[in-house]
């Protein structure tokens, strides 16, 4: 057994990333039914920079220093992947269900695949039309739950709407990255990123009245808090990162494709949530577009660690 842990520990560590993320969903949905969007979004990230600048200084003994150019990217990284990200994440999980809501984020890769394609000239091949159809579709499905007239009438709810803000603001956030990633290694360009997003939180978290209330806040609200602040920020990232750097970024990045599968399941079993078949339908044709839009082949060159769509 200790033989099979220690071959295997970076696969495992991968598998537990995958979990971790999805795990995010319902911490997330237990957060957005007790506190405000912002007050959610701070201490997730108060947490998550704390363990982070801790481990920062623990592998490299210091931070980089970092031109003007380098701090307006930093700014921006935190207004979009952190501050934005969140806000919509929290505001959104108010209204439609974790399961629902994951599938929705799926999304991610196949946006910024196409964003990659338009802005950096990345290569566009059958494997990544395949993968965006079959990702828009999936989330189509989803999103109209089975009658996909309701978004040809614009009937869209608010909930489905502001967890496609999530979409706008990761991948924005995600080419931005990978600009910022030339010159900083990612774990320290996360921690830059969190530590700006947290600042940036501090004024609206404060009009929401966290200082007033946070000794009121239960023992769930705070497991929520450790979840998506350790487990699905600090520690999924950084084995993440350690994962691509065992195995490379395509291998490490196909664990990612369980993300909304745990989720899902996560959703129904602590939440108990209901699995409805377009649910599972629109699954089936998202997790294979994320699969389709990550997929390698030799003659194809391999993405970057910087460059590995990452959905938490």
């Amino acid at each position: 057994m200790k033989t099979f842990l220690k071959n295997n520990i970076t696969y495992i560590k991968l598998f537990l990333v995958a979990l971790f993320f999805g795990g995010t969903f319902i911490a997330g949905r237990i957060m957005a039914a007790n506190l405000p969007p912002f007050t959610s979004a701070f201490l997730r990230f108060l947490l998550a920079s704390f363990f982070l600048v801790l481990f920062v200084f623990k592998k490299y003994g210091k931070f980089p220093q970092i031109n003007f150019q380098q701090f307006l990217l930093i700014i921006a990284l935190g207004l979009t992947g952190v501050a934005g990200y969140n806000f919509f994440f929290f505001s959104g999980l108010k209204f439609i269900t974790a399961s629902r809501a994951s599938m929705i984020i799926s999304l991610n890769p196949s946006v910024i695949t196409i964003l990659s394609i338009l802005i950096f000239k990345d290569k566009f091949t059958k494997f990544k039309f395949i993968g965006i159809t079959l990702s828009l579709t999936g989330a189509l499905i989803v999103i109209s739950q089975g009658d996909l007239q309701v978004i040809l009438q614009g009937n869209i709810g608010w909930g489905e709407l502001l967890i496609l803000g999530c979409v706008v603001c990761w991948s924005s956030f995600t080419v931005l990255g990978k600009i910022t990633m030339k010159n900083l290694k990612p774990i320290i360009a996360v921690t830059y990123a969190c530590l700006a997003g947290t600042l940036i939180l501090i004024l609206p978290t404060y009009w929401e009245g966290v200082l007033q209330n946070i000794t009121q806040y239960n023992v769930e609200v705070w497991l929520s808090v450790f979840v998506l602040g350790f487990l699905g920020t600090v520690l999924a990232f950084t084995w993440f990162y350690e994962g691509i750097d065992k195995i490379g970024p395509s291998r490490a990045g196909i664990f990612i494709n369980f993300v909304p599968v745990f989720a899902t399941l996560m959703g129904v079993l602590i939440l108990h949530e209901k699995l409805s078949s377009s649910l599972i339908i629109g699954a089936i044709f998202v997790v294979s577009g994320v699969y389709l839009t990550n997929y390698q082949i030799k003659n194809i060159k391999i993405e970057k660690p910087e460059e590995v769509n990452v959905s938490a």
